[in-house]
């Protein structure tokens, strides 16, 4: 994750304070990320997520409870939405005005009573103005999704994608050639050029004028592997002159102290 961001942040050209980010990653379960990290990890998480954002880069780290971001981390993110936190032991009290001291004050309501009264569906949130400065903290009603649930008339569903911004890119299949279908081909040529020569016509030496030769020839097989045709090819090689100059190299170098 961390080499990701960082790729993005030296890749991405610089868009200064954008009205909206290019890309947004949301970290669930924040605090697998966070626990029992070495503090040069947590450094590195900090500076990445101060400086991509003028890549048009965001980030959420998505956690029940705020003590599981440092606060290192904590300070740099702008935007919160805080759901109900309930305090039933001393820890959770202390997660509670630690959560509710992070928040720029609203003097219509205590935030810490806010955080703890806000029932399903209600937030207490914070996002950046126009200028970078953190926004007053508000009790807000979360909308929930406008989408439909049932099945999309074929229709509907093509006007959408003919609205889309993507129209007409992602359309056509395009079916690449992958290093396995290479590697078949391949073979499967080898085996037939093997084939090939195994069906070759093989002159009767008992034609030939002169020849002692017997009459009678033992018929090629036809049903020999790949391996065995190379492993044959090979063999004749070995019998013709260049052959058995390489077995006297390598038999000389080996008897070559005695």
């Amino acid at each position: 994750m961390l080499w990701f961001l960082s790729q993005l942040f030296e890749e991405l050209p610089e868009v200064g304070n954008p009205e909206k980010p290019k890309l947004v990653f949301f970290f669930d379960e924040a605090h697998l990320l966070f626990t029992n990290a070495p503090r040069a990890l947590v450094e590195k998480i900090e500076q990445v997520a101060r400086l991509i954002r003028s890549k048009g880069v965001g980030i959420y780290f998505v956690t029940q409870n705020p003590d599981d971001v440092p606060d290192t981390v904590l300070s740099q993110l702008g935007n919160r939405v805080q759901h109900a936190l309930r305090a039933f032991t001393a820890r959770d009290q202390q997660a509670l005005r630690k959560a509710a001291q992070t928040y720029r004050p609203n003097p219509r309501f205590d935030i810490a009573n806010a955080i703890r009264d806000v029932g399903v569906g209600e937030a207490i949130t914070s996002f950046l103005e126009q200028k970078g400065e953190p926004g007053i903290a508000e009790r807000t009603l979360i909308r929930p999704p406008a989408s439909a649930t049932g099945p999309i008339a074929d229709g509907a569903q093509q006007m959408l994608m003919l609205k889309s911004p993507v129209a007409g890119k992602y359309e056509k299949t395009i079916d690449s050639d992958s290093a396995h279908e290479r590697l078949e081909r391949r073979t499967r040529a080898g085996a037939q050029a093997a084939a090939a020569d195994q069906k070759a016509p093989v002159a009767d030496e008992s034609k030939v004028p002169g020849s002692s030769a017997p009459t009678s020839k033992t018929p090629a097989r036809r049903g020999d592997t790949v391996v065995q045709a190379f492993a044959k090819s090979f063999a004749r090689q070995l019998g013709g002159r260049t052959g058995q100059a390489l077995i006297r190299g390598v038999l000389g170098g080996l008897f070559k102290g005695r």
